[in-house]
């Protein structure tokens, strides 16, 4: 009987270990799927021709595997093919980034379009190390003061224009999103049927929220709605923060607050939107500020709307 007992203490003890080891590897799995995961966006792509060395060591250094690169009519496409295939090497995908606030209008429709198409004809003469995977619209109309007065009719014609776009990408073989403001899930669809995030989110395959805040919890409260859309839609959700000086108020934005703080936040942001199969990680806006920041360089006051 005294063998027996011990067999069967032996027994609970193996199954409590084994239940621990289980719940170490799914904690492990979790904490490795999402600390890591993050793109910026970089709008001057003119200093891709002398940096790509520091940029893609720095990107590396700091998670990044997707950038958002701004393709200028100035920068030759040689030079985008060098940067993609340098950032390949380092397992960092680059999507081809632009937008403006008035593609959002019928008649820029076609303005979106060529750009896409421009992507897409780089693409078909590029080796395959040296192409964009993707395309990120960065699109704000409300920005413009026909928001203000005709806003149901900018919706129904940006809605238009962004079917248009993303049957554009997806004949193209182009990852397709979208960077959005978080209040679209208070607007609703100009089709009737639900929010207008929830339609957008339905017709890109990832969009990033740009849910500027200080606060960690607070980044992942503006950004859940869309979160649980896109997780019930089978999209991806990068959650935006905001590091250059955004002229809107210092709780936007960690422009002035220590690299310390900010890497605290950014965690909390990765902690809760861990528990969403949507959530694909933290956007950073934008690369300049990003290095400037951890770097201890200051950065100088910038009109966004040249910026953008």
């Amino acid at each position: 009987m005294r063998q027996r007992g011990k067999l069967v203490g032996m027994a609970k003890w193996a199954i409590l270990a084994v239940v621990l080891c289980l719940l170490l590897l799914s904690w492990m799995f979790k904490w490795f799927s999402t600390e890591e995961h993050k793109a910026t966006w970089l709008w001057d792509a003119s200093i891709i021709a002398e940096q790509t060395p520091e940029i893609i060591a720095f990107s590396k250094e700091q998670g990044v595997d997707t950038i958002f690169l701004q393709i200028q009519d100035e920068v030759p496409d040689a030079t985008y093919r060098k940067f993609i295939a340098a950032a390949g090497q380092a397992e960092i995908e680059v999507h081809g980034l632009n937008g403006h606030a008035d593609w959002a209008y019928d008649e820029k429709r076609d303005e979106g379009l060529a750009f896409i198409e421009r992507v897409r004809a780089y693409n078909a003469a590029s080796a395959k190390n040296e192409r964009f995977q993707g395309i990120q619209l960065d699109v704000e109309p409300y920005q413009l003061k026909r928001w203000e007065n005709e806003e149901s009719s900018v919706i129904a014609e940006w809605q238009n224009n962004m079917k248009a776009w993303t049957k554009a990408g997806e004949d193209a073989g182009l990852y397709m999103s979208a960077a959005i403001p978080f209040w679209l899930d208070a607007r609703q669809s100009a089709e009737g049927e639900g929010t207008f995030s929830r339609w957008v989110i339905s017709h890109f395959d990832a969009v990033a929220i740009m849910a500027y805040r200080d606060s960690g919890q607070q980044m992942y409260d503006l950004s859940k709605e869309e979160l649980d859309e896109a997780d019930d839609l089978g999209k991806k959700v990068w959650i935006g923060a905001e590091l250059a000086d955004t002229h809107e108020g210092d709780h936007l934005t960690f422009f002035r607050k220590p690299v310390s703080n900010m890497n605290e936040e950014m965690a909390k942001v990765f902690d809760l939107g861990s528990s969403h199969s949507s959530f694909a990680g933290v956007a950073v806006h934008h690369y300049e500020a990003w290095y400037a920041k951890e770097n201890g360089i200051p950065l100088a006051r910038k009109d966004e709307k040249k910026e953008r």
